[in-house]
């Protein structure tokens, strides 16, 4: 699958301007925010401002809250490699297979081999995020298409 870019940030310990040096850094057209909640504290990361900030720099923003992971398995991912850890992906995984989650996944696929997208959570590492897993998700079908 030549031409696709997938890529990924998290936006703890970043500005907004961070963020879209990275995006034009990358080569990447779209932005895939895959928070539940499009919302945040840190300035510039709430949905409309995020989408304002992106699409003033001519980048494109796209919430795609089916690919959320839900409040009540979020603390597992802050302990890799832990028996909680195992639990909250195990779960996370289950989200993955719902009809809303593959269609999300095949959104982000086309937008990788179009425009390139990145997927958008908090955590600066990869590791402690769910986005990892959509990564993963992401890579196994690229794998299994090849």
């Amino acid at each position: 699958m030549s031409g696709r870019n997938l890529r990924d940030i998290g936006y703890e310990g970043k500005s907004i301007d961070d963020v879209v040096a990275s995006l034009h850094d990358w080569g990447v057209g779209t932005l895939i925010d895959v928070r539940l909640n499009a919302i945040s504290r840190k300035k510039g990361f709430s949905k409309t401002a995020l989408r304002t900030g992106l699409e003033s720099n001519g980048l494109r923003y796209l919430h795609l809250p089916q690919l959320g992971n839900p409040k009540d398995n979020r603390a597992g991912f802050y302990n890799p490699g832990t028996p909680a850890a195992t639990t909250a992906h195990e779960n996370y995984l289950r989200v993955l297979e719902e009809p809303a989650a593959l269609a999300a996944m095949d959104e982000i696929e086309h937008l990788a081999m179009t425009s390139g997208a990145a997927l958008l959570c908090f955590e600066a590492h990869r590791s402690m995020c769910h986005r990892d897993l959509v990564l993963q998700r992401m890579l196994d079908w690229t794998l299994a298409l090849a």
